[in-house]
């Protein structure tokens, strides 16, 4: 989880910098909308990602405000939990998890979207591809099909069937999901 939490504050310090270097005032206070499906009891939870936010200079109360909805497992709450964050304008939406990164694309086409933890974001259709993901979601994907195959080659090479593993990380999953 750390590994995650230390790749979206990258994602999210990328996503912030070109708006950091127009001229803003510097009173400016950063409004960051947070879509999660954990619950703010959840081990570890959002705590590296606002951990590294604060050691990035995002003080929440000086010159940030988090605005958190968590979905505690119920993914059904996923797109009113976006719209309503797309109310409060926020300067950046970050989403983490394949079902919160398509509500939050699916309720703004101009907000910034910081995806973590998608599984397939090519597959889902949140982006084009991942070297252009094109549109406002960009991030990172941690377990991209297209890269499985890589990392087992490099693991075991020459002892996995291409095809076969082709065919098994392409599947679709058990619940008919895009991965």
């Amino acid at each position: 989880m750390r590994l995650v939490g230390l790749a979206v504050i990258l994602a999210v310090s990328l996503g912030l910098a070109p708006l950091v270097s127009e001229a803003q005032p510097t009173g400016k206070i950063w409004r960051i909308g947070i879509l999660s499906g954990a619950s703010p009891a959840s081990p570890g939870g959002l705590t590296p990602l606002l951990q590294g936010l604060r050691e990035a200079g995002m003080v929440e109360g000086r010159n940030a405000v988090f605005e958190i909805r968590y979905t505690e497992g119920r993914t059904e709450r996923f797109p009113a939990f976006a719209a309503e964050l797309v109310t409060l304008h926020p300067d950046i939406l970050v989403a983490i998890g394949t079902p919160a990164i398509a509500a939050a694309k699916q309720a703004t086409s101009t907000i910034p979207i910081v995806m973590a933890a998608a599984s397939d974001p090519v597959g889902a259709r949140l982006v084009a591809s991942l070297a252009h993901p094109g549109g406002n979601v960009t991030g990172l994907s941690l377990l991209a099909p297209e890269l499985s195959a890589k990392r087992l080659d490099w693991s075991c090479p020459g002892s996995v069937d291409g095809e076969l593993l082709s065919r098994i990380v392409t599947a679709p999953s058990p619940r008919g999901v895009p991965r």
